[in-house]
C-alpha cells in the first residue's frame, strides 16, 4: 500500500492554517503545556485532541478550501473546525458528548471563529438533514465503511475517515463512491453513535 498523493500547494495551505490556529487554545488548561507535543492529548469524556501530524495528514487528504461546505464529525475540542475555517471552508461540527459541544463552542468563540459545533443525534451519523457536504472529516475510528456518511457527500465530494485503523479517502464521482487507503496505521478513539 502506498501513500496517497497530495499536491504540494495543499500541504503549504494546511501548514499555514494550522500555524494560524494554535492547538493550545483548544485544550483544557491542565494539559495546554502539551499543545506542541506530537501526540494525542486527552480533553475529557474519553475524547482526545488528535496528534498534530495526524491532523495535518487528514487535512491534506481532505483538501478543503474556499466554497466547500464541510462536516466535521467527532469535532471534539473544535480545533479541526477552526483549522478548516482557516482553510476557507464553511464548517459545521457535530459531537455526541454535550460537555464537549459546550467546550468546543467556547473554544471556537475564544479563537474568534464563526464555526460552531452542534449536538449529534444519538444513533444518527452526521447531519443527514443538512446534506450534501463537499467534504466530511471524521476524527474517530469507524469499524466499517460509514455508508450513512458517504450518502451525505455531494457529487465531487470527499470524505476522510479512519476505518478500522486505516486512513480512508472516499471520493464520490457521478454518484459512485471510490475508497482508497493511505499507507500506515492510525489509532483513534472509537466513534460513538
Amino acid at each position: 500500500m502506498s501513500e496517497l498523493h497530495v499536491e504540494p500547494g495543499v500541504v503549504d495551505r494546511v501548514r499555514a492554517a494550522m500555524a494560524a490556529t494554535p492547538r493550545a487554545t483548544f485544550l483544557p488548561p491542565v494539559v495546554r503545556h502539551l499543545a506542541d507535543v506530537d501526540r494525542p492529548v486527552g480533553i475529557g469524556w474519553d475524547a482526545t485532541s488528535s496528534q498534530p501530524s495526524t491532523v495535518a495528514r487528514m487535512l491534506e487528504l481532505l483538501d478543503a478550501g474556499p466554497g466547500h461546505r464541510v462536516l466535521d464529525v467527532g469535532a471534539g475540542s473544535g480545533w479541526t473546525a477552526a483549522i478548516l475555517e482557516a482553510l476557507g471552508a464553511a464548517v459545521t461540527g457535530v459531537e455526541l458528548v454535550p460537555q464537549l459541544v459546550e467546550a468546543a463552542n467556547a473554544n471556537l468563540a475564544a479563537h474568534g471563529s464563526r464555526s460552531r459545533v452542534r449536538q449529534a443525534t444519538p444513533h444518527v451519523l452526521g447531519l443527514p438533514d443538512d446534506a450534501p457536504f463537499d467534504r466530511i472529516l471524521v476524527s474517530a475510528d469507524l469499524w466499517r465503511m460509514p455508508d450513512a456518511l458517504v450518502a451525505q457527500l455531494a457529487d465531487g465530494g470527499r470524505m476522510v475517515a479512519p476505518v478500522a485503523g486505516r486512513m480512508t479517502v472516499v471520493d464520490v464521482r457521478d454518484g459512485q463512491p471510490r475508497a482508497r487507503e493511505d499507507r500506515g496505521r492510525y489509532a483513534f478513539v472509537p466513534l460513538r453513535e
